[in-house]
């Protein structure tokens, strides 16, 4: 019962979509109305507003954070220790993907992600995010760096922790990541995929 009180409070934390809240708070349009259609800040930031996108980014980043950070901190003393983490990480990504809140029409989870990969632990986070940066700068696909990240993620949990409940959660957000890239895998490799700083391709 305690596993499911967890699971059902970090996913409704990742429930809440900061693409819908800023723009609503700022004036701006649903971002399900516009571009991708994606609630992300890639797609707030087609509406030209940076701040809108900012505050959508760190959003989406500190409630993965903040519901693995709550299981790290409390689960313990309800007897759940890695298997707490693990199923707060799963639930505020499942949140995300599926927001009760809004139809059930989430992100893609890159944000997200990052956010519960840094609550793992730091080191977790800022490997998969030197990932994304090596990838983004040398081949300026922001698509590309999130599937090779999302790819890297599970292995370096491994490398740096070993196997364990916790690297099956990693890998699942890993695999629910590239799943919901796949409209832009199609992109990239049909060469119709738009570059960081440049207009979308249509």
């Amino acid at each position: 019962m305690v596993n499911l009180l967890f699971a059902v409070v970090a996913y409704l934390i990742g429930s809440v979509s900061f693409a819908v809240v800023v723009s609503k708070l700022m004036g701006l349009p649903d971002p399900h109305s516009y571009g991708s259609g994606n609630p992300g800040a890639t797609n707030v930031l087609r509406t030209g507003n940076k701040k809108a996108a900012i505050l959508t980014l760190i959003g989406d980043g500190l409630k993965g954070w903040f519901a693995v950070w709550l299981a790290r901190h409390f689960g313990p003393g309800y007897g759940l220790e890695d298997s707490g983490v693990a199923l707060a990480a799963l639930g505020v990504f499942l949140g995300h993907l599926f927001p009760v809140f809004h139809r059930f029409a989430g992100g893609k989870g890159v944000a997200t992600a990052a956010g519960i990969l840094f609550a793992i632990h730091p080191l977790l986070g800022a490997g998969t995010l030197a990932t994304w940066l090596i990838i983004a700068f040398f081949f300026r696909y922001s698509s590309l760096a999130a599937l090779i990240s999302a790819i890297f993620a599970p292995f370096f949990y491994v490398l740096m922790f070993g196997v364990d409940i916790i690297t099956g959660a990693v890998f699942v957000i890993s695999v629910l990541l590239v799943v919901r890239h796949r409209q832009n895998i199609a992109k990239l490799l049909a060469g119709k995929e738009s570059r960081i700083g440049e207009k979308k391709k249509v």
